[in-house]
């Protein structure tokens, strides 16, 4: 599905979302991209925003495809399916262990969200 820009694609979701009638909701935005689709959601729902800054592990060979992502206090999510998929293992999958904590932090003072 294509969408002409990103407030059309959030207007779109929301009212996919506003049919559920959900109570208080809380939007969460993913920023190079979700943020502004996240905005308009919020926005058309009355909903609160939050922006969750995350850094994704991308597979070394098709950087557009991630096999994790590291966030807020290092924590670390790791798709095992892609990781075996791709053919990367603990020792092969950059990022998935090494101390990324400086440059998430930097993010997400650009963010808002850093002390």
């Amino acid at each position: 599905m294509f969408f002409s820009n990103p407030t059309a694609a959030g207007r779109q979701l929301a009212g996919e979302l506003a049919r559920l009638g959900l109570v208080e909701p809380v939007v969460l935005g993913l920023p190079r991209g979700g943020v502004p689709v996240a905005a308009e959601v919020a926005r058309v729902l009355d909903a609160a925003l939050d922006v969750i800054v995350v850094r994704k592990l991308g597979v070394p060979f098709q950087p557009e495809v991630a096999f994790g992502a590291i966030g807020e206090g290092g924590i670390r999510l790791i798709n095992g399916v892609t990781v075996r998929a791709a053919g990367l293992g603990e020792r092969t999958a950059p990022g998935s262990r090494k101390p990324v904590r400086p440059a998430y932090q930097a993010s997400s003072r650009l963010h808002g969200h850093g002390s």
